[in-house]
Formats: structure tokens, sequence, C-alpha cells
């Protein structure tokens, strides 16, 4: 990257911080300062949710600084707390609550440039935070390697977004969600203080820093443990009936002799909006869309029978002008749909493996025509459930949250994608004690993208 700085062409509002003296701090660092420069990276896809669009489409950073290296962000971080100037960690800015909108102002960290795999050994992989994940299964794959799991935006996503972001993925049918112990192996960080701080998180301490928005420590690189690299099949079938898509993906997702990546039910219409794939899927059919091991194409055509019709089945690709098939999965279904309707919104759900079939069922039944049906079959705890992220006809605010609590009042637990801070978007409407308690000693003064952990107050204010 040029170490030419870009300017402003016409002159911003003043910032209420010390900007001219963090330049001095930080000279020699890549930072942008050109004022529709630094909107567009303060934002991200929060426009998935009309809630947050409205409450988010104003805000920007003053400047955005882009590290090279782990010892610029640690010029950038002593800069900041020196100087009390709120710093909001940036990636491939592929969420979609706001994480990485900054809502104070302040400086933007741009941590694309900090890329490339350390080391590497069999099932493990030592790597920079702002490796884009599909690079890194690039470099892992001739060794017989993949990353366990990814979203559904990993042609663009970063290993260390995908963490701060939390969740899961592609894979997660298999591998359970980045909060499954062996799931992040040690995460290193830096801290935002007078006298910044390298720390190494490893094991269950790694965890701080998963789904915190970036508020519990500056992550520039992370041990992740891989998976065999499969040759995997893309497949599509279709169904008459979306019960019957979901209970043979349930059934695919329960027989542990199928080696899979991907196993996604989607109700019809939504197929109806998903462009070039379009006349792989039937008018009025809904769908189960899988990623097979080649190996596994037999036990799986077997538990499918004459149930549903293949009408799609070829090895996966994401190469140069090819669209994988799993960017019609997780939360780039609802993105389809958006691409020419933009009325939609959705819902992050997680159904109670108990009664899995049943509480799938009284939802569609309770929502036929307002919530349309989208699950991801996922391991959860060690059982196999299902999360979902249906399409929603959305008309206002007070409908979402009834919805919302309706879902809840089922035992459908969910994580509300239309608010900024942790505890509202949590399950638990909490936010994780350790990381709570972390905070205040990796950020004492409370800088790390301010608003976005709620019951977090600085030692200073809470005077």
């Amino acid at each position: 990257m040029s170490h030419v700085i870009e300017r402003e062409t016409k002159a911003a509002e003043p910032s209420r911080y010390d900007i001219a003296g963090f330049r001095q701090d930080v000279a020699g660092v890549p930072l942008v300062e050109e004022r529709q420069a630094v909107r567009k990276r303060s934002r991200d896809f929060f426009w998935y949710s009309p809630i947050l669009n409205a409450q988010l489409s104003g805000k920007s950073a003053d400047i955005v600084a882009c590290p090279r290296d782990e010892a610029d962000v640690v010029r950038i971080a002593a800069s900041c707390a020196r100087r009390r100037i709120p710093l909001t960690v940036r990636a491939a800015g592929t969420g979609n609550y706001g994480q990485a909108v900054p809502l104070q102002g302040g400086v933007l960290l741009d941590m694309t440039a900090l890329t490339g795999i350390e080391w590497q050994k069999p099932g493990l992989a030592r790597v920079r935070a702002g490796s884009r994940m599909v690079d890194i299964d690039a470099a892992t794959r001739p060794e017989g390697f993949e990353l366990r799991m990814h979203p559904s935006t990993k042609r663009t996503a970063t290993i260390g977004g995908f963490v701060a972001g939390g969740s899961g993925g592609v894979g997660s049918v298999t591998w359970g969600g980045l909060r499954e112990p062996g799931n992040i192996l040690a995460a290193r960080i830096v801290t935002v203080e007078d006298e910044p701080r390298i720390l190494e998180l490893r094991d269950d301490a790694a965890q701080k820093v998963n789904r915190a928005y970036g508020t519990t420590g500056i992550i520039t690189a992370l041990e992740m443990p891989l998976a065999p690299a499969w040759p995997w099949i893309d497949v599509i079938v279709a169904f008459d009936d979306y019960m019957d898509a979901f209970a043979a993906g349930y059934e695919v997702a329960l027989a542990d002799g199928v080696v899979k990546k991907l196993v996604t039910p989607v109700s019809w219409p939504i197929p109806a909006h998903f462009g070039a794939l379009k006349p792989l899927c039937p008018e009025g059919k809904s769908i189960l869309i899988c990623m097979i091991a080649e190996a596994s194409l037999g036990p799986f055509k077997a538990i499918i029978g004459a149930r549903g019709t293949v009408t799609y089945e070829a090895p996966s690709e994401e190469g140069p002008g090819a669209t994988p098939l799993y960017e019609y999965t997780w939360n780039h279904t609802t993105l389809q749909w958006l691409k020419g309707d933009r009325s939609i919104t959705y819902l992050q759900c997680l159904f109670p493996h108990d009664r899995l079939i049943d509480s799938a069922r009284e939802m569609i039944a309770r929502f036929p025509d307002e919530v349309l049906a989208h699950h991801e079959f996922i391991r959860f705890g060690g059982k196999v459930t299902a999360s979902a992220l249906p399409i929603l006809r959305y008309t206002t605010p007070e409908r979402l949250n009834e919805i919302i609590a309706l879902h809840e009042a089922c035992g459908v637990m969910i994580a509300n994608p239309h608010v900024v801070t942790l505890e509202e978007g949590s399950r638990h409407k909490r936010a994780d004690a350790d990381q709570l308690g972390f905070k205040a000693e990796v950020d004492p003064h409370g800088l790390l993208n301010p608003g976005k952990m709620a019951s977090f107050v600085p030692a200073a204010q809470a005077k």
C-alpha cells in the first residue's frame, strides 16, 4: 500500500478529537482522509436491516488508518489511548449488524493489509488477521486441509473479521460454531492502553475476542484448526413440500457417515430470487442445497430417495468468474432477494434440538406468508439442530419485535440482527462475563468500538 495520504477535497466539519496529533504520532502509517472514502469504509452491510439503516447510515470515522504490520497497530493503539480517540477495527466490512460502524467517530483501523500465513502444520495454521478466508484455503489445500468453517462471504471476508463477528457458517453442520471448544485455538491481540501490550490468548481464553465486535482487543493473528479438504460436490434437490426438504436435510445432518459441509433447506418462493441459479429451482418447489464429499454422494442420494429430484450436481467452484453454491445460503440467501427488493429483511433463529421438526413446522404455520422458511443445519453443544435465517416481509419495527417475541415464547431463540449492541443481539441478552471483565483490562478507557458493549463502563466513569 502506498504511504501517500489521501487528502480531503473539501473541508469537513472539525473533529472533536485531536486528529492532527494522531497524524503526527503515526507518521509513516498509511492514512485515508478524503471524506467520501472515509464514509464508505465506515459502513458494513447494516442496510440488511431497515432499522439499522435508519440508525447508522450517517455514522462515520474521522480518519482511516491502514497498518502494514503489528508494529503499526501498536503505534495507532498507543496514540488513540493517550489522546482518548475512539478506535474501531474494520476488515472487509462484510458484517450485517454495524459491527464495524464507528458510532462515535474517531479512527477506523483497516486491518486488510495484515495478511499471510505465518506457519501451518497438519490440522493447524497460524494466520494474520487480515487474511481473506479464501486465500487461507488456497494456501492450505495443497497440504490436504482447509478451514473448518466459513461464512457465505468467504471470498471477501477476513479471518479476523469472522472471529470478531462470531457465529459459524458453511461447515457448522459438522463442526458447530466458533463457540465450540477447539474451533479457535489462539488469538494474538494488541491492547488499547497508553503503553499497549501484546497478549497471546490460548484455548478457552481465545473466546474473549469471539463475537466481541473488536471491543476486547485488536486481533492481529489467529491459530485456527483445519479440516480435511475433501473434493466437495454441490447438489440441489427439489421437493414438492418444504417440510419434506427439511426432513431429508435433517436425516443427512444426522448421518455421521456422510461427509458434508452444507445442508440448507430453502422454501419457495425464495429460490425465485436466485438469479443465475433460478433455472435449477423449479417453479413452486422448495429446495435443499448441500455440499457433500464426493465419496459420500451414494449414501447421500440413498437418504434422499424418491422424495426429491436432483436438479444440479457438480464439483464446487469458487474461482474467478464462478459463483459458489454456498453464496445462495446462510445470509447470502437474504442478499439474493435484496438485490431486487429492499422491502424484506431477516431474522436469526436457533431451534430447540429436542423438538426440531415440530418447532419448525409450528413457526411456518404461525407466519405462513410473513416469515419464509430458510434453515441451516448445524451442530450446537454436541446436538444436531437448525439455525435459521428466514426472509421476513417487513412492515414496522413494532411488528418485527412482536414476531421476535412470538418466536422466543415458542422456545425458538433469537439473536436479533436489528440492534447494534452485543447484549441486545445475543440470544442471552447479555455480554459474556469474561469478555466484560477482559475489556476492562485491555481497554480501560473504553475506546474500542464504543457503544457496542453497552454494559461496559470505563473505570474513570464508574467512580
